[in-house]
């Protein structure tokens, strides 16, 4: 299923409308990931199309065939940002699931950060921490006094 990436705007908007959903509401999740985005696999590796050999690996440097930067050729890549609120299993089937993503360029991220830690402390203020059962706690006591 292609997923289809929001831009920064709407991104922020959803992922506030996420967040103020989750103020009501006494339990919940929401789900922040950022990874590396790389582009698609070429059929033909870079180093064969401009008549290079390919690195080969060493002791000095085990990592050289799929290194990043080659010959002083820095590349950037993209960052993609996901958020979700959580929801599964029945939710998912009822179509309640909301699933954020968007692609921040390399020369975006500074400006991308300090909105996107805005929101994030802004909808973090309602969110409390887990309360734990006292079975929990008193199970917990019960191994470390044993353990003593």
């Amino acid at each position: 299923m292609p997923e289809t990436h929001l831009s920064h705007d709407e991104f922020f908007n959803k992922l506030g409308e996420i967040f103020t959903s989750r103020k009501g509401k006494d339990h919940g999740s929401v789900f922040l990931t950022q990874k590396r985005s790389t582009p698609p696999r070429r059929l033909t590796p870079i180093h064969a199309l401009h008549g290079l050999s390919a690195p080969v690996p060493s002791k000095e440097e085990p990592l050289a065939d799929i290194s990043a930067t080659r010959d002083g050729d820095e590349t950037s890549y993209p960052i993609i940002v996901r958020a979700t609120n959580g929801k599964s299993g029945d939710d998912r089937k009822a179509g309640k699931k909301v699933k954020l993503s968007t692609v921040v360029q390399s020369d975006a991220l500074d400006a991308f950060y300090v909105r996107y830690a805005e929101i994030c402390k802004a909808g973090m203020l309602a969110l409390k921490p887990r309360v734990r059962t006292k079975r929990k706690t008193k199970g917990k006591k019960r191994k470390t006094a044993a353990a003593a």
